[in-house]
């Protein structure tokens, strides 16, 4: 598959030291890949997790790999105070303990960042650039999706939602106070992320591939359990961790497009897809050539992730064993309550990507590819079978 990559400014520069928040997440992992081997940049890299990585450990003489809980004031100063060279900071990880409308999420997420910025701004004096992810849901309430089926494309312009929290809103708000206009930086808001990881709440492919693997070894049909509409239309954009992580970067190392004021991104593929018309393909890449035998269709409206996953975690380790896989958790690959929300999404939740399209940015991938990419990663990684 031919992937175009935005080229990097002339301008662009030779020196990057990056400090990845969430490096072992799906975005943040393809962050560190790129870094390393960039051609434009010469990178050292820090990779900052609470978990300490245990699958490909990145082996590089200029990578560092950091385990701090960040929401610990003392341990972040003590396991960070030696960044003093960081120049770019990416910020692609979120405390996920408390509901993403709670005023605890808001607090544990504003902690996290404000600790982290208490220990590198006083050092870091050549820093000159943070990159904040966030998501689409920045476009909408969470306090109260609202039940809307029209199409609409959300651009960087639309407001806030009026009504409920958002941990989004607070990280911005931090980053334009702390920075004061004198740091440029970024925000950058993906749809549902295509990767691999498996240290990610939100992770469709994982969840994908656990359920064909369990599908298979069962010989159980592989519903898409979800609504008529979401099987039908297009609800929500994909965005490939690939394409999340070359935007992070072509905004942060080119100089023409930022601003001290910050500028927000939608990090989308681009293309439009329905899983009417991708999942027969997933099937067969699971193996299930024939994915419902004697049926027209894969879609179950009455079928329920949560509820038939329920009892596999055993079945699960029996794969792992038997297909000689790297030790994990099925909770740790797949959320089946993920699974549950996304196929059932009551309204539209599509972006504009027209911004990033005029300044240059042209990676643009299809999600049905995204996907079968992944999967692939996730079999070199020994992940699934």
């Amino acid at each position: 598959m031919d992937i175009k990559v935005s080229k990097k400014k002339e301008n662009a520069p030779n020196k990057c030291v990056a400090a990845i928040f969430g490096v072992t997440g799906l975005v943040g992992k393809e962050l560190a890949r790129r870094l390393l081997s960039s051609s434009n940049c010469q990178s050292k890299v820090y990779g900052i997790a609470r978990a300490s990585q245990i699958i490909e450990t990145i082996k590089r003489p200029n990578y560092h790999f950091i385990s701090c809980n960040l929401q610990n004031p003392s341990e972040t100063q003590q396991k960070l105070s030696s960044l003093d060279d960081v120049t770019h900071i990416f910020w692609v990880t979120w405390a996920s303990q408390f509901p993403l409308d709670s005023p605890e999420c808001c607090q544990e997420n504003k902690v996290m960042m404000s600790n982290v910025l208490n220990v590198i701004l006083a050092r870091a004096k050549a820093l000159k650039h943070v990159s904040l992810q966030t998501g689409t849901k920045h476009y909408i309430s969470l306090h109260e999706p609202p039940n809307v089926r029209e199409v609409r494309y959300y651009n960087e312009q639309c407001p806030r939602a009026r009504t409920g929290l958002n941990f989004y809103y607070v990280l911005e708000d931090l980053l334009q106070e702390r920075l004061e206009g004198k740091i440029p930086w970024s925000i950058h808001r993906p749809g549902f992320i295509v990767g691999c990881s498996h240290r990610t709440l939100y992770n469709l492919v994982g969840s994908l591939c656990v359920y064909g693997a369990i599908c298979k070894k069962m010989k159980l049909p592989f519903w898409f359990g979800g609504t008529k509409e979401c099987w039908e239309e297009m609800c929500i954009d994909a965005s490939d961790a690939r394409l999340v992580a070359e935007q992070h970067i072509w905004a942060a190392t080119n100089e023409t497009i930022q601003s001290p004021l910050g500028q927000a991104f939608n990090a989308i593929n681009g293309s439009g897809f329905t899983w009417k018309e991708i999942w027969p393909a997933i099937g067969l890449k699971f193996g299930l050539v024939e994915v419902l035998p004697g049926s027209n269709t894969m879609l179950n409206e009455d079928f329920m992730f949560s509820t038939a996953m329920a009892d596999k975690g055993g079945l699960w380790k029996e794969i792992i064993v038997q297909e000689g896989l790297i030790q994990t958790e099925m909770e740790g690959l797949a959320n089946w309550g993920f699974l549950d929300t996304l196929f059932r999404f009551q309204s539209k939740l599509l972006g504009n990507r027209d911004k990033v399209d005029v300044l240059g940015f042209t990676m643009r991938l299809q999600t049905l590819d995204s996907i079968l990419y992944w999967i692939d990663v996730m079999r070199e990684e020994k992940l699934i079978p």
